[in-house]
């Protein structure tokens, strides 16, 4: 009798509603259920009763999960909502299901072979260690090789400028020594650049948040401080401004989306702690692509000053573009996967990613805590020294965060070093470097790995999901304002098997190996936006500073007279720790050239050149690609 009530309680089961696995796999458990029933003297009563009312609760079981969920149990591929429903992500819709099943088998899959090949081939754990390191000290105040401030060079006594737009193109030393011989008072200064931000900051769409009222407060204790005697640095009473994603008091922190566009967090990020007390003076908080994704932001999309009718590319679009336009002095920007060399490149400004854990993040937007990195964009590369010695060193709620020996680099011997070149450096860089005494040959970055960026895609995706698992739980990327970016990334995150990160992680330790293995030079020269480069360089935390090099017509210019121009850029390549090689060698380069003290044509497009507004000519956002 019970052969009997199981074959007919299965033949029940699995006829009232379409077969899935998982039903199967109920119904199965219904058959144990009823030959332990049997095995325990239930009657055959009992046993159809058990029979019966098991099945009913089957089906009433589905139906409640289906109304739970926005997986509708009708697809075409019905087993994805079981999958999903394993993974606690059964509220995706189905075309969502859909759009990740695709994603996976395109790109997904292809980097976990790739990377398993790479560093899972052997058992046992004993090659390739993950790069993800555990620290089990419970001291954030452990010994730290923490070095010296710069010396920074002292210039000839300067006149102060008779326009305010000479000034405002002024670099850091000569505002400094305007300020300090009181030729101009931190206070004047900081107007002449909130003048610019009100002016220049709606037409290039880089500017969140002026803080005026902040400025002043600021300004003015930096004026009382240099009339009692006291000179805080070459920082003192400089302006500048902030990407969006780091956090001030009473300020709103953005980070550039709808989503949060009244966000106020209690919170002072480090690295504006650090500036606020080197004595300068924030002015705005500057543009960040939205979840700092490159340019596009819940205000519109950040334009580039050299040529108006593109757009900056990169999250740190703000601090990229107002820094080329003469809107702040310098400001502070953030790269975990090329948000500081795109848009520098792209405007034309010096700007510097140092080596990974050089700069504290606490109260900064956090992507992924193993790419996250925090750097200056300036009028030149010795500015860019003079922030970063500012900003540098140890965190202590930032376990990332370093004091590491950091050699002057205004005190390096430059013809001590062999310096590579690859094939895409601009060679007028590799000439002035040579005509110098730098020893330069030939280099190859050579390494195993298929594709480092599916490693950086896995590492930086499933880390920002981690971030952002309740904004996308509660359907928010809907909102977000570029639906072809974070949405379908991170969505396809959501189905990387956890031993996959980690194989990932293993191929990333393999790809540091080979590099650091290979690097037989002091540093090398060659194009700052390859993007295999930019996700190998972030994998690996090495440091490059982005050097403007030249200009050229822009394409299909409207007329031959035009003033806008596509700017010309490299980047000088340091390993990691080694980031005063890379800042001497660009500064080395800027004292016998002038192309990083140009001026855009914000107000004089030229002769016969007019664009409409907004652009007509886009450029596409930067894409990761399986």
């Amino acid at each position: 009798m019970t052969f009997k009530w199981a074959a007919v309680s299965a033949g029940t089961c699995l006829t009232t509603d379409a077969v899935r696995p998982t039903r199967v796999f109920w119904c199965l458990c219904l058959i144990a259920a009823i030959a332990v029933a049997a095995a325990a003297s239930f009657s055959n009563d009992q046993i159809a009763i058990l029979a019966s009312d098991s099945v009913s609760l089957l089906n009433s079981t589905q139906v409640h999960l289906r109304n739970q969920s926005k997986c509708s149990g009708k697809m075409d591929h019905d087993s994805l909502c079981s999958m999903f429903g394993l993974l606690d992500a059964d509220f995706l819709s189905d075309a969502k299901m859909l759009e990740i099943e695709k994603g996976a088998r395109e790109l997904n899959l292809p980097i976990i072979k790739s990377n398993r090949e790479l560093a899972a081939s052997a058992n046992g754990g004993l090659e390739n260690p993950s790069s993800l390191v555990f620290s089990a000290s419970w001291s954030h105040d452990h010994a730290q090789h923490a070095s010296k401030r710069f010396n920074y060079p002292s210039i000839p006594r300067i006149e102060r400028p008779k326009s305010d737009e000479d000034i405002a193109f002024m670099s850091i030393l000569e505002l400094g020594q305007l300020i300090k011989s009181k030729q101009i008072s931190s206070e004047e200064l900081a107007q002449i650049f909130l003048n610019r931000l009100k002016r220049y900051g709606p037409v290039l769409e880089s500017v969140i948040t002026i803080t005026a009222e902040l400025a002043y407060e600021q300004a003015r204790k930096a004026d009382q401080l240099l009339a009692q005697g006291k000179y805080l640095g070459p920082l003192h009473g400089i302006p500048y401004g902030l990407k969006d994603i780091i956090a001030v008091p009473h300020y709103k922190t953005t980070w550039g989306s709808r989503t949060f566009k009244n966000q106020v967090l209690d919170t002072e990020a480090w690295v504006y702690k650090r500036l606020k007390s080197a004595g300068a003076v924030l002015l705005a908080k500057l543009v960040t692509g939205s979840l700092a994704y490159d340019d596009i932001w819940f205000g519109g999309r950040t334009r580039n000053p050299w040529n108006i009718e593109e757009y900056s590319t990169g999250s740190s679009a703000g601090p990229a573009a107002s820094t080329s336009a003469g809107i702040v002095p310098f400001a502070i920007g953030s790269e975990t996967a090329g948000s500081i060399t795109y848009p520098a490149a792209r405007c034309g400004v010096t700007a510097f990613r140092p080596t990974f854990g050089t700069t504290g993040r606490t109260g900064v937007l956090s992507l992924s805590e193993s790419l996250d990195k925090l750097g200056p964009f300036c009028r030149s590369a010795a500015d860019c020294a003079i922030v970063l010695d500012i900003i540098r060193g140890k965190d202590p709620h930032d376990p990332s965060s370093r004091d590491f020996p950091f050699p002057d680099p205004f005190s390096v011997d430059i013809t001590k070093l062999t310096v590579g070149y690859l094939e895409d450096a601009e060679m007028d860089v590799v000439q002035k470097l040579k005509s110098k005494g730098v020893n330069m040959v030939p280099f190859k970055l050579n390494y195993t790995v298929h594709s480092a960026q599916g490693i950086l895609n896995f590492t930086m995706d499933v880390d920002m999901l981690a971030h952002f698992d309740e904004w996308q739980r509660a359907g928010l990327d809907d909102e977000f304002e570029a639906q072809d970016q974070w949405p379908v990334e991170l969505r396809r995150a959501r189905v990387v098997p956890a031993v996959d990160y980690v194989q990932a992680q293993r191929a990333r330790g393999k790809l540091i190996q080979e590099v650091r293995d290979g690097f037989k030079v002091d540093a090398f020269i060659g194009n700052a936006t390859d993007w295999e480069r930019v996700c190998v360089g972030n994998l690996v935390g090495m440091p490059v500073i982005v050097v403007p090099t030249g200009f050229k017509p822009i394409s299909d210019a409207p007329t031959n007279n035009t003033r806008r121009r596509t700017t010309i850029t490299t980047g000088v390549y340091a390993s990691p720790e080694h980031d005063h090689i890379a800042l001497a060698l660009a500064m080395a380069y800027q004292e016998v050239t002038d192309h990083h003290k140009q001026r855009p044509p914000i107000d004089d497009l030229g002769p016969d050149d007019s664009i409409p507004n907004p652009p007509t000519k886009t450029v596409p956002p930067r894409q990761l690609h399986g």
